[in-house]
C-alpha cells in the first residue's frame, strides 16, 4: 500500500457527517422484532460505528469494516471481539456511501437493522432530513492500482483500475420473471439516489416459506421485499425499475464494499456475486498491498463517473 501525498491542482473533497441526529423505527427482516435506530454526527476520521444501545459498555461498539464481518448468510453481519453483532447493515451502508457520509454513529437497540421498505431509499430520506455538513479533514479514497478478483462456484467479483467509481453486475436466474439482467452504474453526483436507492431486496416464494420454517424472514412481507413465485412478481404494484433485481444486487454490493472504510476508485464487476464474495474481494484486495493506494478524493474523481454516466444515458 502506498500513501500518496502529492495532490493534483483540483478540489480535494472534505469528509462529511450529519448536521443533526435523526431516528426511525422499523421491523427487522429476520427476527420480525421492532427496532429503533438513531443516526448521530461523528468527528472526522471516526468512520462508521454501530453501537448497540441494549448493551452496556465499550463492547457495544462495532466498527463497520470488512474485517469485522462475521457472517454473510442472507445479509452482512458485523461483530466485535466481545461477540456483539449487528446484522443486515448493507442497505444503510449503501445509503451512507451513496450520500458520501464518512463519519457516523449508528445506534440500534437490537442485533439487526430495520429492513424498512427493503431498499436504501428510507435511509437516504433520513440523511437528507438530518442534513450533511463538511468536516475540517480531507476525504481519502482507495484507488485500485491493479486487477484483483475472487471466484466461487461460477460466481465472480473483481476490481480493476479506472477513473471514478463504476459497478457492473450480471445476474442469471432460471425464473423467467428475472432471467438474465445486466446493469452498469457510474457513481457520481446524485446517481445512487436517482438510479439505485429504491431497488428492493427480493426472494422466491418457496425460499421465503423455507426460511420462515427455520425461524428466519419473520419480518418479511410484500411491503419490504419483491417476492417472486412460479407465476411471476407477486407485489400488486409491480417493480420500481424494469431491472430492479440486478439494481438491488448493485445496491447490496455498494453497501458491502463500503466496509473498505473509504470510497473506492475503480471498476467493480460482479457476476452472480453476493455478500460472501464481496467480502472476500475486499479481503483479497487489502491483502495485496500493490493492488491499491490511498489518495485524496477529488472533485475530478467524482465527476469522472458522473460525466461518463451522463454520456452513456445520452448515447
Amino acid at each position: 500500500m502506498t500513501m500518496i501525498s502529492n495532490q493534483k491542482a483540483t478540489q480535494v473533497l472534505r469528509q462529511k457527517t450529519l448536521k443533526t441526529a435523526i431516528n426511525c423505527s422499523g421491523i427487522a427482516l429476520h427476527s420480525g422484532e421492532k427496532v429503533t435506530i438513531t443516526l448521530k454526527p461523528a468527528e472526522a476520521n471516526t468512520g462508521i460505528i454501530f453501537k448497540r444501545t441494549d448493551i452496556a459498555g465499550k463492547g457495544a461498539e462495532i466498527a463497520a469494516t470488512y474485517n469485522n464481518v462475521v457472517e454473510t448468510l442472507l445479509c452482512t453481519k458485523i461483530g466485535n471481539e466481545e461477540g456483539v453483532t449487528v446484522a443486515t447493515i448493507e442497505h444503510l451502508m449503501a445509503a451512507l456511501s451513496g450520500c458520501a457520509i464518512d463519519n457516523l454513529i449508528v445506534e440500534v437497540n437490537g442485533p439487526e437493522m430495520p429492513v424498512m421498505d427493503g431498499s436504501s431509499a428510507p435511509f437516504v430520506f433520513l440523511i437528507e432530513c438530518a442534513g450533511t455538513k463538511e468536516l475540517d479533514a480531507p476525504r481519502k479514497a482507495i484507488r485500485i492500482e491493479k486487477a484483483v478478483s475472487v471466484e466461487d462456484k461460477g460466481r465472480f467479483a473483481g476490481y480493476q483500475p479506472c477513473k471514478g467509481s463504476i459497478l457492473d453486475f450480471t445476474i442469471d436466474f432460471d425464473n423467467p420473471a428475472i432471467a438474465r439482467q445486466d446493469h452498469t452504474v457510474h457513481l457520481g453526483r446524485g446517481v445512487f439516489k436517482e438510479t439505485i436507492s429504491r431497488a428492493r431486496t427480493f426472494g422466491f416464494l418457496h425460499e421465503v416459506e423455507y426460511m420462515r420454517s427455520q425461524g428466519l424472514a419473520r419480518g418479511g412481507s410484500l411491503d419490504n421485499a419483491v417476492v417472486v413465485s412460479a407465476d411471476g412478481v407477486m407485489n400488486e404494484d409491480g417493480l420500481r425499475y424494469e431491472d430492479e433485481f440486478v439494481r438491488h444486487k448493485i445496491l447490496d454490493a455498494i453497501g458491502d464494499l463500503a466496509l473498505a472504510g473509504m470510497p473506492i476508485i475503480g471498476r467493480y464487476t460482479g457476476v452472480c456475486s453476493g455478500h460472501y464474495l464481496n467480502n472476500q474481494l475486499l479481503r483479497a484486495l487489502m491483502a495485496d498491498q500493490d493492488a491499491w493506494s490511498v489518495v485524496p478524493m477529488t472533485a475530478e474523481d467524482l465527476d469522472a463517473a458522473y460525466l461518463e454516466q451522463r454520456k452513456t444515458q445520452s448515447a
